[in-house]
């Protein structure tokens, strides 16, 4: 998932197809003069539908399709016929999506199941036909209901990453290096900030042919709740994942510290982010030894901690345990 592949936010323009008109047609053949009315009902005019797709994992389709129209409602015809709905327009999306009106910012609805479908605008309602209004005293009604009008609306669908754990850090907190050590992702990887600017998915394999989703989120700095940094444009999607496994160097000032000020920057953007299991991995634990270890274990916060190197790979078993039992709701 590249850089300039990945999209997670489009803002669409969609209209619903208007209904058909009904029909006023009167019924004449060559023995029944004046058969009376026999006008169909239009067809209603097509939805806009969003529709789940588990094998999509980015909106970038929708970046240079920014108006989705759907079809028009045929008109009725004669012998009560009923005109042909209009075509549905469906816009394939990847789970974890979420529709928000542009204008009110108002939450539509979220996509998080395969197939799932939910329609955007709804189309008009095809008109009545002139049979519907024949009485004892207008037995020959020459006039039938209009098709509704189409519907409009701009669409914001911003995308949260699904996944089973969300490495949560500072940029060069090791989150993409663990990352590639532990699935089959190739995140990039430098050592200056923000060498990860797009969040990063990777299939992490367990004993037992078992396996979890984890996802390098980009690096959180202070005040991040605020825009700062990548702010905003990557916090949403910390909210779709099941634990947060936070990282932090051992190499850093202050360990506890560190964690706290993580903890905050989720707190000031969705206190409801505190709610999910939290685990505290220390990396870069090959730059220290076992009495600097033991010292900084004395220090950490009361979170359950375990110490890794991706480099060579020391814990990173021992951080696998942890993770499953926690993602089966195994206590120890």
């Amino acid at each position: 998932m590249s850089g300039s592949n990945f999209v997670d936010y489009v803002k669409i323009f969609c209209r619903s197809g208007r209904g058909g008109a009904g029909s006023r047609h009167l019924r004449r053949e060559k023995f029944v003069a004046k058969g009376g009315p026999d006008g169909g009902d239009g067809g209603r005019g097509g939805h806009v539908i969003v529709r789940g797709n588990r094998n999509t994992w980015t909106l970038l389709h929708l970046k240079y399709q920014r108006h989705i129209f759907a079809g028009n409602g045929a008109s009725g015809g004669k012998q009560t016929s009923t005109g042909a709905d209009g075509k549905d327009a469906y816009i394939e999306v990847p789970l974890g999506t979420v529709a928000k009106n542009a204008e009110t910012g108002e939450v539509l609805f979220e996509i998080t199941e395969h197939d799932e479908e939910r329609i955007l605008v709804r189309g008009g309602k095809g008109g009545l036909g002139n049979v519907h209004f024949k009485s004892a005293t207008n037995q020959t009604p020459r006039y039938a209901q209009p098709g509704e009008a189409e519907s409009e609306l701009s669409v914001i669908l911003e995308l949260k990453v699904l996944a089973d754990v969300g490495l949560v850090g500072f940029p060069n907190a090791g989150k993409s290096t663990l990352l590639s050590v532990v699935s089959a992702a190739r995140p990039e990887i430098a050592n200056y900030p923000f060498t990860t600017l797009v969040p990063n998915l990777g299939i992490v394999k367990y004993r037992g042919h078992r396996s979890f989703v984890m996802a390098d989120i980009p690096g959180i700095i202070e005040g991040a709740h605020e825009g700062k940094g990548l702010g905003l444009r990557f916090l949403r999607h910390i909210e779709r994942n099941s634990i947060l496994l936070f990282m932090v160097p051992a190499d850093s000032k202050d360990i506890r510290q560190e964690y706290k000020i993580l903890l905050n920057e989720l707190r000031q953007y969705n206190p409801e982010l505190l709610d999910k299991k939290r685990l505290l991995a220390i990396t870069k634990s090959d730059l220290i030894d076992d009495e600097l270890q033991y010292e900084i274990e004395q220090e950490l916060p009361d979170v359950p901690c375990v110490f890794i190197s991706s480099v060579t790979q020391k814990g990173l078993s021992e951080l696998k345990d942890m993770l499953w039992k926690e993602l089966a709701g195994v206590t120890q």
